[in-house]
């Protein structure tokens, strides 16, 4: 059978109806948790002295798109599932069945209303929201919570192939580590070690200042020990690489989110599933309008006797579920039980899995 994919009056009706539900829950539901945010925060803007252009345009203005597109699937389920509930109770859709739309062709307006919102959202996670996250990560480290401190100790990094350092810790205090040890190999050969009893950056010059270092080179079957009290040193990683937190990966763009991934995999870095978990969240979160949109219309496409606000309730449950499912799986990255691309992607795969069974046994 062919369709018509013409965009015809009901589409439009659909579309209009579908985007502006979307953009009424948005609304509703973000002011709620701005009103929750303020009273929650009130008494450290106060205590800090934030100015208030900072809390509105530095603070606000960047949490409005995080919030929005973390909870953009709730958005988008709650849309289909009211909307489509009235045209339900309404008999608005038998009467487009009847009129000779099968429900699939029914589905279109729908979806093309889901890829507007998915491109929306990826939009907004591949350039909006690095950015806005930045301002309103540091706006938090100024006025709401305390200076970040490294605390991380046993620092061993592979600067560069075959070089690898070590720090046995690291202060953000003065941006000293100590116990350094800077190592070359060759194969499976010993090149050379330098150790230092500690190791400050030098923010002027942009490099290490090692204070009593030892050198030692083998060469052959001998080895060369220098020593010295001071020593200038450039190296691969910076101070900034002690700094970078686990938040520090929702500031960046995407492809500096790539490179962060390449270095940290390199460097062996345990960081880096925080980059991999945001990579593929990024783009799994989109996608999921799709899925939620097939699951909203085949649970409110009949007409149920109690009304839309069962319809509703189950909409919120689902949706609940799916950010709290997507959040959970991140937990399999870290404990290392399925790879970054599988775990983030499981909530859409099982969802789809789901919409496929209720788009079967929808009324037709």
């Amino acid at each position: 059978m062919k369709y018509n994919f013409n965009i015809t009056t009901i589409d439009r009706y659909i579309i209009r109806k579908f985007i502006g539900t979307y953009i009424f829950a948005i609304l509703l539901i973000i002011g709620i948790v701005i009103i929750f945010d303020i009273s929650e925060k009130i008494d450290d803007f106060v205590d800090k002295n934030a100015p208030l252009n900072e809390i509105v345009f530095n603070y606000y203005a960047n949490f409005v798109p995080y919030y929005m597109n973390m909870f953009s699937p709730m958005f988008v389920f709650i849309a289909v599932i009211f909307f489509t509930s009235k045209l339900a109770a309404n008999s608005e859709i038998i009467a487009i069945l009847a009129g000779g739309i099968s429900f699939k062709r029914m589905m279109y307006p729908y979806m093309i209303s889901a890829c507007a919102i998915a491109v929306f959202s990826l939009l907004l996670n591949l350039f909006v929201i690095p950015s806005a996250n930045k301002g309103r990560i540091d706006f938090e480290q100024k006025y709401i919570k305390k200076k970040y401190e490294n605390t991380g100790r046993n620092l061993h990094y592979q600067i560069s192939p075959g070089t690898f350092m070590y720090m046995e810790s690291f202060s953000t205090w003065n941006n000293t580590g100590y116990k350094f040890t800077l190592e070359s190999v060759d194969g499976h050969k010993l090149v050379s070690k330098l150790s230092a009893e500690s190791a400050q950056w030098d923010s002027t010059g942009g490099h290490w200042k090692l204070r009593n270092w030892h050198l030692r080179k083998y060469v052959g079957n001998s080895e060369v020990i220098t020593t010295g009290r001071n020593m200038d040193t450039v190296l691969v990683i910076t101070v900034d690489d002690f700094y970078r937190r686990k938040k520090t990966v929702e500031t960046l763009s995407y492809p500096a989110l790539n490179e962060l991934i390449q270095t940290q995999e390199m460097r062996g870095d345990q960081m880096v599933k925080y980059a991999l978990i945001e990579k593929h969240t990024r783009f799994a979160l989109p996608f999921s309008a799709f899925i939620l949109t097939v699951i909203g219309v085949s649970l409110s496409s009949q007409k149920r006797r109690g009304g839309i606000g069962l319809n509703i309730g189950i909409g919120i449950a689902l949706s609940f579920s799916y950010i709290l499912f997507l959040r959970f799986s991140q937990m399999f990255v870290h404990t290392g039980t399925l790879p970054p691309a599988v775990a983030l992607w499981l909530p859409n795969m099982l969802f789809a899995i789901v919409a496929v069974a209720l788009y079967r046994i929808a009324p037709k």
